[in-house]
């Protein structure tokens, strides 16, 4: 899947976020990986000060991390998941 750094994507990610268990939120922080989860209480934590591409990359990597029930996400959110979590052979 191609990735398209612009606004549109970005809100796309956050709402397929936004169907799952887990609460995104963008705060102020130094955590190394510009992002954090806590698990307990299914919080996902995104550094405020990111860039849109800096955004981007820390959901991704967050979908790809945490567990996500496809069952409980609307069927274009769906598409969406597999095409993120789908392994990319690199030729």
């Amino acid at each position: 899947m191609t990735i398209k750094y612009s606004n549109h994507f970005l809100n796309k990610l956050e709402d397929l976020l936004a169907e799952t268990d887990y609460i995104l939120r963008y705060e102020k922080g130094n955590f190394k990986s510009g992002w954090c989860i806590l698990n307990d209480n299914k919080v996902v934590v995104v550094n405020k000060y990111f860039a849109l591409d800096g955004k981007i990359n820390c959901l991704l990597d967050i979908i790809k991390t945490v567990e996500i029930n496809p069952g409980q996400l609307s069927e274009k959110n769906q598409k969406l998941y597999h095409e993120l979590v789908q392994p990319t052979l690199e030729l």
